[in-house]
């Protein structure tokens, strides 16, 4: 594989970066500040990591103009450096090629339409009546069941399950492990043991998300769960059936989302975030890790409810404290009584 070599002027330009030393400086890769080489370049965000910047060996490295003068070298100045980073660092992640066609190893239903530029990968197998697009590649020992879309330039990286009714906008990755469109927990009770509600929907997901791996997101009831376009999900994530996610939405890992829940556009769920069922939550709100949300949230903001680690000795104060609360609250009121 051809590995890219860009010039720091040319990144400058393309991305709209304010060049501070020698343009000609080339990159042929990215680093962190300890880490990087001679050829690579990094970037300076945080500013707990500014001490490394005067030992950092990286050719270019992207930062703040507050932190200009600190550089050892050549710099791209930029409002966001982490952003400008990525977008740099885009340039090295240079997929493999994938050639057209279908593997040997993998089944194909007859009825299934697929695209002569897609990519189907060895063991994988395609449903009746599904649909995949162009540009599209299925990794090896991916399964996709009947009635599903799979649209122009998406990706299922591997071992990637879509169960039925499963329908992918474009350049969607779905990364390895992932279950979509599987039955929602539905169930009623009956004479004393449980019957199954079948799940008749399907699963919407929009153009360029990504989802992570061995991430599931059921199927709906009657109507489909539906992620809109640009939803990021990190690996080990639960959406449950008939769920509405908005565009822009991003949730990390062992976030889990209860049934007909509805979260609006440019939400961010942190790590093992719990969000109970037939609620819902609107655009632009934060929730910090393990917090569990139990009710609508209607404005905009940063929530939580999960306590942070502490030392254990005064940990375990805190909790001797909250056993006596009750007595203290009852002592509280007598005395409030007895007060003139």
């Amino acid at each position: 594989m051809n590995i890219p070599t860009y010039t720091a002027q040319a990144l400058a330009e393309r991305f709209g970066l304010q060049l501070h030393g020698d343009g000609g400086v080339a990159v042929h890769g990215v680093a962190t500040l300890a880490h990087a080489g001679s050829g690579q370049l990094s970037f300076l965000a945080n500013p707990r990591y500014r001490a490394q910047l005067a030992d950092s060996h990286a050719s270019v490295v992207v930062l703040r103009d507050s932190d200009v003068d600190a550089a050892p070298g050549t710099a791209l100045i930029a409002k966001d450096p982490y952003t400008a980073f990525a977008k740099v660092a885009a340039l090295f992640d240079v997929p493999p090629a994938r050639a057209p066609g279908i593997h040997p190893s993998a089944a194909v239903d007859p009825s299934a339409d697929v695209a002569a530029s897609a990519h189907i990968g060895a063991f994988a197998s395609i449903g009746a009546r599904s649909v995949i697009g162009e540009g599209a590649i299925v990794g090896p020992g991916c399964v996709i069941g009947e009635d599903c879309v799979l649209g122009d330039g998406s990706e299922l990286v591997a071992r990637v399950t879509l169960v039925t009714r499963v329908r992918i906008g474009k350049r969607v990755r779905i990364h390895p492990g992932a279950v979509l469109g599987a039955d929602g927990f539905g169930l009623a009770m009956d004479g004393g043991r449980w019957i199954k509600v079948p799940q008749l929907g399907g699963v919407q997901v929009g153009d360029d998300c990504e989802i992570g791996a061995n991430t599931t997101i059921d199927r709906g009831a009657l109507e489909d769960t539906v992620l809109e376009e640009d939803v990021r999900l990190d690996n080990l994530v639960q959406i449950a059936h008939n769920c509405h996610v908005g565009a822009h939405t991003a949730m990390a890992g062992q976030v889990g989302v209860a049934g007909s829940t509805r979260i609006g556009r440019y939400c961010m769920l942190a790590g093992q975030v719990g969000v109970v069922g037939h609620i819902e939550i609107c655009n632009k709100v934060v929730v910090l890790g393990k917090s569990m949300v139990g009710s609508s949230i209607r404005e905009p903001g940063e929530y939580s409810s999960g306590m942070p680690a502490m030392e254990g000795r005064g940990w375990r104060k805190i909790v001797a404290r909250l056993h006596q609360l009750d007595s203290l609250a009852r002592r509280v009121i007598a005395l409030a009584s007895k007060t003139p």
